[in-house]
């Protein structure tokens, strides 16, 4: 700190006393024999930060699923794999959960595209999948949803509709007595024509977390 700034911070303060001098404020002296003096206790209650809970799902790190063919015939080709682990948690209290509330993870497949040839494709209803509950429900309220099955029949009975929005794991009316976290995967199953164009073919099959009540 230099002289100058020194004298400057000097001359600002004995400004402000002049000031206050000037207004008539008591002295220390004055102020030193009160009429009298009471006092007033504080208290407040400062509760822990809970952060709201939250429904949320999420799938474990993958570098996509390719399918390796498996149970071909004469009739159809048939292609296989498995989806990585999806999971969905609830972290909500049962107070945080609308009355009556329920939530679905739903597959939605896109359609097949041949690389080198985009006009060389097929659609979603080609593409089946059997949903395998992980995490066994404690109250039984969540469940994996129903097998379906690809439109070129594979003999099994299950629902030939494709990858075309159906459930893989789902939750009933009574969400809040259904927190906790649960994790699901899915059998894929892939049947096309026999005489299918070769080639390398690509799909994306988007999961959507719903809630509704």
């Amino acid at each position: 700190m230099n002289a100058r700034s020194t004298r400057r911070r000097t001359a600002a303060a004995s400004i402000g006393l002049s000031l206050l001098a000037a207004a008539g404020v008591p002295t220390l002296a004055a102020a030193a024999d009160p009429a009298g003096d009471d006092s007033i206790d504080i208290s407040v209650d400062i509760e822990d930060l809970t952060p709201a809970g939250e429904l949320s799902m999420s799938v474990a790190a993958n570098d996509g699923v390719a399918l390796v063919e498996e149970g071909s015939d004469d009739t159809a080709r048939q292609f296989v794999g498995t989806t990585p682990t999806v999971t969905v948690t609830d972290t909500r209290s049962p107070e945080e959960v609308p009355d009556g509330s329920y939530w679905a993870v739903v597959g939605q497949a896109g359609d097949f595209v041949e690389g080198s040839d985009a006009t060389q494709t097929f659609g979603p209803e080609h593409l089946g999948w059997e949903p395998r509950l992980l995490t066994p429900s404690s109250t039984g309220l969540v469940a994996e949803g129903e097998p379906v099955s690809s439109v070129v029949d594979d003999g099994t009975g299950a629902a030939a509709v494709g990858l075309e929005g159906q459930e893989l794991l789902v939750s009933t009316f009574s969400a809040a007595e259904e927190i906790g976290t649960w994790d699901v995967e899915a059998g894929l199953t892939l049947r096309t024509p026999a005489d299918i164009p070769a080639g390398s073919y690509t799909s994306t099959l988007t999961l959507t977390l719903f809630e509704q009540s």
